[in-house]
Parts: structure tokens; sequence; C-alpha cells
């Protein structure tokens, strides 16, 4: 019963990194680039006794002469390649067991994903409360754009220049 979950997640494994980057995959197949990626995401490559040049060796061996990509199948014929490289002092079911252990449940890994930092002048031209003048106006006292309201330009009919501070008291001072 062990057995058969580990290689259910082995499978779950092989699938989420042969869809990874490619919109169009189907996760029945995995390319060199994803076969890369997975040996490095599950620790397969150590640096001393695997190194991604026999990741990719591994992987021209498995995948057929022709071929670009590698199955299920073919990918379990690669973990099998690597296994007693890996783990040299196990016998070769066990470096297998030990390998599949390594990759089975994991997910491809999103490193170096770039963050968007807002410093020094960015921060300064992104800060809404410090615009004047028409900019201004596009926006409302939380900061929130008003939309097309904030950019049409609104006819003012009452006589005034614009931003006059005593609009509307003439009336007052002539019914006096």
């Amino acid at each position: 019963m062990a057995e058969s979950t580990e290689m259910a997640s082995l499978e779950e494994s092989f699938r989420k990194f042969a869809i990874y980057g490619d919109t169009k995959a189907t996760g029945q197949e995995m390319n060199g680039k994803n076969w890369a990626k997975l040996c490095k995401d599950c620790k397969v490559i150590d640096g001393k006794s695997i190194t991604s040049t026999d990741v990719d060796i591994v992987f021209s061996k498995v995948k057929g002469k022709t071929a670009r990509v590698i199955n299920y199948e073919e990918f379990k014929k690669a973990l099998e390649e690597l296994a007693p490289k890996r783990f040299k002092d196990k016998s070769k079911e066990e470096a297998y067991e030990a390998i599949c252990q390594l990759v089975a449940g994991k997910e491809p890994i999103n490193v170096g994903v770039t963050k968007a930092k807002a410093v020094g002048a960015v921060e300064r031209l992104t800060d809404t409360s410090k615009y004047t003048g028409s900019h201004k106006e596009r926006f409302d006292e939380s900061g929130k754009g008003k939309g097309k309201s904030g950019r049409e330009n609104i006819v003012d009919t009452s006589g005034y220049v614009s931003a006059y501070k005593n609009a509307g008291t003439y009336d007052a001072k002539v019914k006096k």
C-alpha cells in the first residue's frame, strides 16, 4: 500500500514538473529543461556525484532517438540511471527508492521571481498625496483614482474664474 501511494505521488510530481512553464503541456511528457529543473529542485543534483551535465546525459540516453521529450516510463528509467550514482553506498533497489523519495510529492519552486519594489523616485512619483494642480483632481482623498470623471474637463458655468475663493458671494453683497 505504501509503495502505491509513493508511486502516485511520484507520478503527480512528474506531471507538475511536466506542465511547468508551458501553457500547452498536457502533463504526459516532460522536456529536458523541466527534467533539469526537477532534478535541481528535488535535490537530485548535489554538485558532487551528480551535476547538471549528468542529468542532461541521462535525459538524452532514455529518450527516443528523434524525440525531444520523455514520458513517465522513461522518467522512471532516468531515475533508475541516476540512483546508483547519487546514492553510492546503497544497493540499486535502495538507491532507486531513495531517489524516488526525493522526487515524490514535490512541486516546482519559483526561485528568482522578481518582485516590484517602489523606492526612491518611483515611490515619490506614485504617491498621489504629493500631486498638485490638475493631476490632483484625478484622485480622491484616499489616493484612489476617479477614473474618467477625474480626466474629464468639467465646464464651470457659474461666471467665476476657477478656484476663486469668494465664488457665489456676489448675490449676498448686492442684496445688502
